[in-house]
């Protein structure tokens, strides 16, 4: 599904903040990106959901090459891809059930098809009450909740998430994870970024892979169990 072969990524004329990544996700696994702060978890992030292009490698996405794809074909590669955001990027003027809703919206699907399953996962994640709230009245946790259940709710081809459990209590997280595992079970593509070492350590058969100063290593192939 998604092959890095020696990519360099640079914002603009600084240096590269990337060097050298080289990796592939097989359709249908888990990992886990771990490194310390500005090591470029986000950067590699942005280059898989497409927001940036790479200043030198190949990067292929669902058979595509990344490099050479115009940029009126983007769109569709995107709609496959549901990402949680560090910055939750939610809309204000909408309710928590309308921005999760957003995802489904844009394919045209009817509302009745898809607004009970979407009142349920709001429900799943411990909001069933505040599913009217717009986001500036949501804590930071129930607003990480509402990023991701907008990112699986449409049960995307690949799903990327940056720190998905860092405002939220350890037994909400172990919850997430859960959530993570079964879209996981049903066929999507995960990678998650985090700080989070307990996360890593229970999730099955999930490769782990560690960034540092813009270098990328396979730490090891996970084997741990939710409880």
């Amino acid at each position: 599904m998604v092959r890095f072969e020696n990519v360099g990524m640079r914002y603009g004329m600084g240096p590269e903040v990337l060097r050298d990544i080289s990796f592939k996700l097989e359709t249908g696994s888990i990992s886990f990106l771990t490194g310390p702060s500005g090591a470029g978890k986000s950067s590699l992030l942005r280059l898989m959901y497409l927001a940036h292009r790479p200043s030198r490698g190949h990067i292929t996405m669902f058979g595509e090459d990344v490099n050479v794809l115009p940029r009126a074909e983007m769109p569709p590669l995107r709609r496959r891809i549901g990402v949680v955001f560090q910055e939750f990027r939610l809309l204000d003027h909408m309710s928590a059930l309308e921005n999760v809703c957003l995802p489904l919206m844009v394919t045209g699907a009817p509302r009745e098809g898809y607004l009970s399953d979407v009142r349920e996962l709001l429900t799943w994640v411990g909001l069933g009450d505040r599913m009217n709230a717009t986001p500036p009245t949501l804590s930071g946790g129930e607003k990480q909740r509402v990023a991701i259940a907008r990112a699986v709710v449409a049960q995307p081809d690949l799903l990327l998430a940056d720190e998905p459990t860092g405002n939220v209590d350890p037994e909400l997280g172990i919850k997430l994870l859960r959530l993570f595992m079964e879209l996981n079970r049903m066929g999507t593509t995960i990678m998650i970024a985090t700080h989070d070492m307990a996360l890593v350590d229970r999730a099955q058969d999930a490769m782990h892979m560690h960034i540092d100063q813009g270098q990328l290593s396979v730490v090891r192939m996970s084997e741990g169990a939710l409880p």
